[in-house]
Order: structure tokens, then sequence, then C-alpha cells
């Protein structure tokens, strides 16, 4: 058995395959920092990957090889200071680290492997095993959409996919099967005309009359065309039916007065996150922006998380618009509606049970998925505790968690969207 190994260099001059396997290799040590790492950056700056650092004790790895066998003694060329037989001491400390720690006089250590990992890589650790739940295909009535596969090769098709590699191949296969048995005769007869000279170089007979069957040979063998419209192959590419996994999150954010600065950051944060997430792993799927204090509106990305715009805080306003916007341009037939909401959990006392039968009645029986985010250090509020009833409705579909600081975003969002094992 061979093995073909595929040395070529990437435009870095690093083995694409080497470094592929070393990160599958060290996979959990990475998936840890950058866990680690989205805690304490920005998410909005992704604009650079994230420097990892891996236990050297952990990249060690078992050598085997011939001992050297018996007690040998070395004294190595340029050796100024040690006889043979002397002692070494150990040399005390870690030596050249970079650790922030402080002077010490005993203790030795190995500094930590660090390499950098690539903007592209850090989002693909940083979504793994996340999905949407409940993702179905739609079909959508004479929308269909396709997509173009490889199916072999063809001899009929268009000039602009010939496949030159099968085109020469099948005519140096058709020369040869054309061409077999004047070549065979050819090489009788000039092994023939070789006898002939050094055997009989009198005979001049006999040589001129293999000379003239010789050249009628190579005319024979030279008039079979070098490439004929039987050989030529085209690679054939046909169209598959593609059913369309269309989906649509709906972002609720609330903005009221009673949400704090610092509380907004965090709500923005998480969707960030989230919209990240969206536009990575899935190709058709669109997102509805909608901010409310005491009433809703669907607003595009740059107003959803950059307007200052405030107020009091009726929930339901934001609800009654999602139900609107469902029922107006997304039709459950044919979409995966989604949604997240993120409050502080304050409302008006009147509005927490009008959010809960409009969620119950309107909303739920019509969605994959719906997650609901409240930002809050305190005790739960009137909301919570009417969303707790539509959990209980909606144990599959009804997510809701607490956030309390930043830190806590990624570890809730990959609680909400963890990938589901399905028997």
């Amino acid at each position: 058995m061979s093995y073909v190994i595929d040395r070529r260099l990437n435009g870095k001059n690093k083995s694409t395959v080497n470094r592929q396997r070393f990160l599958r290799r060290y996979r959990e040590h990475i998936k840890k920092a950058v866990e680690e790492a989205v805690s304490h950056r920005s998410i909005t700056d992704m604009e650079h990957g994230e420097q990892i650092s891996i236990p050297g004790r952990d990249i060690d790895e078992p050598v085997l090889h011939h001992g050297h066998g018996g007690r040998q003694t070395t004294v190595h060329p340029g050796n100024k200071e040690f006889s043979a037989g002397d002692r070494i001491p150990r040399p005390q400390g870690g030596g050249g680290g970079q650790g922030s720690g402080k002077a010490s006089n005993s203790g030795e250590g190995m500094d930590e492997f660090v390499f950098q990992i690539t903007q592209e890589e850090f989002l693909d650790f940083m979504f793994e095993d996340l999905e949407l739940p409940n993702l179905v295909k739609r079909h959508l009535t004479g929308t269909d959409t396709y997509k173009t596969v490889r199916a072999g090769i063809s001899s009929e098709g268009n000039p602009s996919r010939i496949n030159i590699v099968r085109t020469l191949r099948s005519a140096h296969a058709r020369r040869i099967a054309l061409s077999g048995s004047s070549r065979a005769k050819l090489k009788l007869a000039q092994a023939e005309l070789e006898r002939l000279k050094r055997e009989e170089p009198d005979n001049f007979g006999d040589i001129q009359a293999l000379e003239e069957e010789i050249s009628k040979l190579h005319a024979r063998i030279n008039r079979v065309p070098f490439l004929d419209t039987f050989d030529l192959k085209y690679n054939l590419l046909v169209k598959h039916p593609n059913p369309s996994s269309k989906a649509v999150m709906f972002c609720l954010m609330d903005v009221s007065g009673s949400m704090t600065q610092a509380t907004k950051d965090i709500a923005k944060r998480f969707f960030i996150l989230l919209y990240l997430f969206l536009k990575r792993n899935y190709d058709k799927i669109e997102v509805v922006f909608i901010r409310h204090h005491t009433s809703a509106r669907e607003v595009d990305e740059e107003e959803f998380f950059y307007s200052r715009e405030t107020g009091g805080t009726i929930v339901s306003s934001a609800l009654k618009l999602m139900q609107e916007v469902m029922a107006e341009r997304y039709p459950v037939n044919e979409w995966n509606i989604y949604a997240a909401q993120a409050s502080d959990g304050d409302n008006w006392n009147d509005d927490s049970p009008v959010c809960r039968d409009i969620l119950i009645n309107q909303i739920m029986p019509f969605v994959q998925y719906f997650t609901y985010v409240e930002i809050t250090p305190r005790e739960h509020q009137a909301l919570w505790y009417e969303y707790q009833q539509v959990c209980d409705a909606f144990a599959d579909t009804f997510a809701q968690q607490q956030l309390v600081t930043a830190g806590d975003i990624y570890p809730v969002f990959r609680e909400l969207f963890q990938r589901r094992l399905t028997a």
C-alpha cells in the first residue's frame, strides 16, 4: 500500500494539512482557550484571531530509540570547564520564562507553547456544536432552488467544460487500438531488416522490399488522426433540486428606561453573538430587528445596535409586532421561524399576562424555537414567572435563561443553542 502526502504550502508557507492535523489533536485545549477569550474580550472584536497557549507538558510525545547501552563518558569539544567524571548540578528555576510571578530560589518548569489561530478558526471553534433547533426543510411552491453537482463524464457537452485529460487519454487509447496491428508488423519488419543488413548485406532485393513495407506502415500509422471528435470528453454537470431551509430570526430587545446602559450593552453583545452565528452557519436566513419601549418598531441592523432611543416599558408591543410581521411576510408552511428576546424583566404591571397569552396562543404554535434572556442581577419579576408558564406548555420549543454579567453571555448562548442529540 502506498500513501500520497500533500506537502504543498499555503500562502504563508505553512503546511495546511499539518496545521489542520494539529488543530484536531489539541481541539480541547483550543476550545477551552476560545471560551475563556470570549469572556474577557469584546464580542465585536473579531478582526483578529486569538493567541492560544498549551502547557508544554501536554505537547510531549513519546520517543522510541535504541539506547547506547552500558556506561559512557563523553567530553564534548570546546569544553574548558569540566573534566571526565565531574557531576554537573541541575539548573535551578524555569530559566528565561515569561511568567509574572516573583523570583524563587527553587523549582523548575517549562514555558507554555503559544501559537496564533486565525479569525476563521476562532469562529469555527466558537460556534462548534451549535445549531438552530428543529430546523426543517420547507418546500417552496414555484420557487424550487437547484444546485449544480458533478455527474461524471459525458461524450457531449459545452466546449467550455471539456475535460482535457480524459480527452487526451481517449485519443491515445484510440490511436493505440487503430494502429496496433500496423505497429506489430512494423516492429517485425524492422527486426528483419536489421538481420538482413547484418547477415545478408548483398541481398538488395529483400532489403529494398522491407524498406518499402516499413515506409508504408509508417504512413498508415501517421494517417491515424491525433484527435477525433469521438475522443472529446466533457465534465457532466446536472441540476439537483435543493429544498430550501429558509429561516427567519426575530430579535426583540427592550430599550426602555429601566434598562441601564450596562444592561443594554450586555443585550447588544448577546444579539451580536447571535447575529454572527446565524450569518456564519446559515446561507438563507433573514433577521428581523425589533426595538421596543412603550411601543415597538422594526428597525435595521444599524439602528438596532446603535440607536439611543428610550422610554417606558410595554413588552407586549414587541410580541404583537412580531406576530403581525409573521402573518404578513413569513408564512408558517414556508419558513422556519425563530425568536430571541432580551429584557431586564421589568414590565408594566398588567402587561405580563398579556405577553403570556400572546406567546401561547399566537406565536409559540408557529415558531421552531423561542429564547428569552433576562439581564438582571436582581430577583426575577412578574414577566419571568409568566414566561415560566409558557415554558411549561412548550418545553421543547421555549427556553429562558438569566444573564448577570457579560461573562455569562457565551455560556448561556451555548446552552440555548447547543446541538440536540436526535434519537
